[in-house]
């Protein structure tokens, strides 16, 4: 339990904002792994010495690959609260990813329309308006290293893979990303995006909040850490 207290940005009576890690996955699926419900769960019964069912509330979600910042309720009022935002668009998310190439601006919105191929859980731009999906997202350039830069991306939709399809649309396929695009893998199959930074009105306090999540413990991601504009 130590272990996983160390991923806690905050926590209240309502909310708790996790770092996952990009082995996690943040809800129970068919390969039966742990998921970060499980080790809230676990954890809320033993540090509040709390018998029977535990509730839960999982606001959004990330890919297994990625890390970075998740947002889980602790009552389900918080829960209704914080999807309405979601609805609203009040609920801001913000992500960081190291590309193989600079992007052709420094700045820029991208809109596309994407299509989610199921069987290949793949996403691909279209020009087909109807039966495509309108993804937008906006990024800007943070840092450049020797082979990689750094971008700051924020979503204004939430379609599958979006930013992982977008970006690599642009020729800037995100490091590790195997499946659009960048030559090779990262250790643990992980991919080189991060939830850098949630911003959301809290369920019962009505504060606008802010909650930023400390980048993965590797050389690339410390150096771009430091080295930001």
């Amino acid at each position: 339990m130590e272990d996983f207290e160390k991923q806690i940005i905050y926590e209240d009576n309502h909310i708790l904002v996790i770092n996952k890690k990009n082995s996690q996955i943040v809800h129970g699926d068919k390969t039966k792994d742990d998921s970060l419900v499980d080790y809230i769960k676990d954890y809320l019964r033993k540090k509040y010495n709390k018998p029977g069912n535990i509730y839960c509330g999982v606001v959004h979600r990330l890919d297994r690959p990625v890390s970075g910042a998740v947002v889980f309720t602790k009552t389900e009022k918080a829960l209704v609260r914080l999807n309405k935002q979601i609805h609203d668009k009040l609920f801001t998310k913000k992500y960081w990813a190291i590309v193989r190439n600079p992007p052709p601006k420094e700045e820029d919105v991208l809109s596309n329309y994407l299509i989610k191929d199921e069987k290949q859980n793949k996403s691909y731009v279209t020009k087909d308006t109807q039966k495509g999906s309108l993804a937008e997202l906006k990024y800007r350039l943070l840092a450049q290293s020797e082979f990689y830069s750094l971008l700051e991306v924020e979503l204004y939709t939430g379609r599958h893979h979006q930013i992982r399809v977008q970006l690599a649309n642009i020729g800037c396929p995100i490091k590790g990303d195997l499946k659009y695009g960048f030559g090779r893998s990262n250790k643990i199959s992980s991919i080189s995006l991060h939830a850098r930074e949630l911003t959301f009105e809290h369920p019962t306090l009505k504060q606008k909040m802010t909650f930023i999540a400390p980048c993965p413990d590797e050389n690339l991601w410390k150096w771009f850490e430091e080295n930001v504009k």
